[in-house]
């Protein structure tokens, strides 16, 4: 994609393939080994209960002894991408009737 050693600089590689040019040098940092174990522990729980939220995992997790903030399960939750896969119940707004239909 991006080549160093090419003869076209850098930032103009990188404004032809319409990308900033911090992402040519970004580098992911490794996940650390008890973020990975905390992600597999929130998939199991996610197994038994579904519906549950930042919140309730949160709970569950300090019902045993794991002390782990709402917001850094949020970042790690492995369901996070893909956001209607929890969702047991429609939201009350796709509920109710349409608002165009004739009274």
């Amino acid at each position: 994609m991006i080549d160093p050693e090419h003869g076209l600089p850098i930032q103009k590689q990188a404004e032809v393939l319409e990308i900033s040019r911090s992402t040519v040098y970004y580098e992911p940092r490794p996940i650390s080994d008890e973020d990975l174990w905390l992600m597999r522990r929130i998939d199991e729980l996610h197994l038994n209960y579904p519906f549950a939220g930042s919140r309730m995992l949160r709970g569950l997790l300090w019902q045993q002894n794991l002390e782990v903030g709402r917001r850094h399960i949020k970042t790690i939750d492995p369901y996070r991408d893909c956001p209607g896969a929890r969702r047991v119940a429609c939201p009350r707004t796709s509920c109710r009737g349409s608002f165009d239909r004739a009274v």
